[in-house]
């Protein structure tokens, strides 16, 4: 194929540099394009309701005298491969701290875990999601000692400031300083930005070298297998201490830039944006609907469900959710309710009211899990973020395993029955409970909900009846396996939320080609709720979890119970009910 300049490239190049780096910068795209284009192959992929991905550490699962990968390789052969077809393996490169996500080289894998020998094997047979951690790297990386050895090739690789400037307008996603002292090689202090960690120094994307050394990693990724892209942390990329340095114009230019560099070669490839920031902060990054990430995750939705099981009242999700709008039918939710991360609860700060966020607070504590704090602009600190498995925070620690199970699958198929694609963190597929002993030993609240497990104590716990883990991964393949079967779960269908009742979460998916529709409704409070079914549903309509007909429209939910009712429906009447021609995604306003 002819290799040759994209005009569009050069002018996105401009906003961000003078016209000579530009011009630098696009010759330089221009090479690697021609370097990548004889290494991958790119096929055309299109996401549908088959699609779910397992979120998973490499080392997830373990066994003596064999190399992690190959581990869980063995669990997702054996155990899930006929529901799960996606796999986000998170950081499994050499890292120096936080579980992966500080990374010291881009261009290998952590040889604790395998090889890409190993990663190429699990390409062959699952799709891979790798992480982008773009916004910064490891103290100890070869970038970064360089940078301090004073290497001319890395001069403004990284963000050295004057202590004394005033900093107070950048926000600030943790209590850790801004800046950390280094000495580099003649003696001179550097004080470093460093957003999350003193071990995690800010890359500086106003040298335009630093752009294309993570464009030739996140090629390099394609390379090795990777059909879907996370970008880490990615609203901090772009440094202004005037702007607040979040959400910044060019933080969006960059992220479309990145889209537009890399779909020259692979245009299957997926890109997911995770903003951990209140909810109309992280839609933005959907962009026009055809130009920025296809997949934003649904930050909002773990801490609304938990709050919505906690209270029994669904009233803050439902109004929530009838807002969920999309700039095209292009573009999905990435939803999920855990993550390696905590619960983060700046996504509803202007969802749930204070005193609501600090009743999520109280909870996780009285469920054996913890909290972090985050400094405040106005001074003070405010809780950021839930340690806690999600198992653990929706249930007290005196309740039963029935109990446990049957609370924690009520809110797993809301998830699966949001619009979009979900994500299963691997603890939640096995109902993994809080890993206290974790964080005594690494002093990181996030490590409750980190534990690595051993493979064999796992398949016996999978196949032994009446244990946890039996009953949530029993409960989570039969959901899964209703779900990549029905054509109105695909995350570009159409879709819209019905306010029955402040116990219920409910929710009308339609197919893309509008003959399938599935009305799934979620009881979260611990009474039966009698309700009426809508006039449009037209009777001899099908549940699907329990596979028993419906035929009136009069129900009934036991408590925690979960009902996905595919149904055949009167259109004039679901017309006047929605009081609209047809069921649609809602647009967003692009000003």
């Amino acid at each position: 194929m002819k290799c040759y300049e994209k005009r569009t490239i050069e002018e996105r190049l401009r906003v961000l540099y003078s016209d000579e780096d530009a011009k630098e910068t696009n010759r330089l795209i221009v090479e690697m394009w021609c370097k990548y284009r004889e290494r991958i192959d790119s096929k055309m992929y299109h996401l549908s309701e088959k699609d779910a991905i397992l979120i998973s550490y490499g080392d997830q699962v373990r066994r003596t005298y064999e190399a992690p990968l190959v581990t869980l390789k063995h669990f997702l052969d054996t155990h899930i491969k006929d529901v799960i077809n996606s796999v986000h393996i998170l950081p499994f490169y050499p890292y120096s701290s936080d579980d992966g996500f500080s990374v010291v080289d881009y261009s290998s894998v952590d040889p604790q875990m395998g090889s890409w020998r190993e990663i190429e094997v699990l390409s062959e047979h699952f799709r891979l999601m790798f992480d982008g951690v773009i916004n910064h790297c490891s103290q100890y990386s070869k970038w970064f000692k360089a940078y301090l050895n004073n290497d001319p090739d890395y001069d403004d690789f990284f963000i050295d400031l004057d202590p004394t400037i005033d900093l107070s307008k950048v926000v600030r996603p943790r209590a850790s300083p801004l800046l950390h002292e280094f000495i580099d090689s003649n003696g001179r202090v550097r004080n470093i930005w460093t957003t999350f960690s003193q071990d995690q120094v800010d890359l500086n994307y106003k040298n335009y070298k630093v752009l294309i050394a993570i464009l030739d990693a996140l090629f390099y990724y394609i390379e090795k297998g990777a059909t879907l892209l996370r970008l880490d942390a990615i609203a901090f990329i772009w440094k202004d201490i005037n702007g607040g340095s979040v959400h910044l114009k060019e933080t969006h230019e960059l992220i479309q830039l990145m889209r537009e560099v890399l779909h020259e070669v692979a245009p299957e490839v997926i890109i997911i944006t995770e903003t951990n920031v209140p909810h109309n902060e992280n839609v933005s990054y959907f962009g026009s609907g055809e130009d920025e990430a296809q997949m934003v995750y649904n930050f909002a939705l773990p801490p609304l469900l938990a709050y919505s099981m906690l209270s029994g009242n669904t009233k803050k999700m439902t109004s929530w959710a009838k807002t969920l709008s999309l700039p095209s039918d292009k573009v999905c939710f990435f939803n999920f309710t855990a993550s390696h991360d905590g619960i983060g609860l700046r996504p509803v700060k202007h969802l749930l009211s204070d005193d609501e966020i600090e009743f999520l607070g109280e909870m996780s504590t009285a469920h054996g899990g913890l909290v972090s704090y985050r400094d405040n602009r106005e001074g003070g600190k405010s809780v950021y973020e839930l340690n806690c498995s999600f198992i653990d925070l929706l249930t007290p620690l005196e309740a039963d395993n029935a109990t446990r199970a049957k609370r924690m699958m009520l809110t797993q198929a809301a998830m699966l029955a949001m619009p979009g694609v979900p994500g299963i963190y691997f603890h939640s597929l096995v109902g993994t409970r809080n890993f206290n002993d974790g964080v005594k030993m690494t002093g990181v609240n996030r490590s409750i909900n980190r534990l690595k497990l051993n493979i064999d104590w796992l398949e016996n716990q999978l196949s032994t009846e009446g244990t946890l883990e039996k009953m949530i991964f029993k409960s989570y393949k039969k959901l899964l396996s209703i779900r990549i079967n029905e054509s109105a779960f695909n995350p570009y269908g159409a879709f819209t939320f019905l306010d029955i009742s402040d116990k219920l979460f409910v929710i009308h998916q339609e197919s893309s080609d509008l003959n399938d529709h599935i009305l799934a409704i979620h009881n979260f409070s611990d009474e039966i709720v009698y309700i009426e079914l809508p006039d449009y549903i037209i009777l001899d309509a099908y549940e699907l979890i329990s596979a028993q007909k419906i035929t009136t429209h009069s129900i009934e939910l036991q408590p925690f119970q979960a009902m996905w009712i595919k149904t055949s429906v009167d259109d004039d009447k679901m017309f006047k009910y929605f009081g609209t021609s047809k069921i649609r995604h809602q647009r967003i306003k692009n000003d």
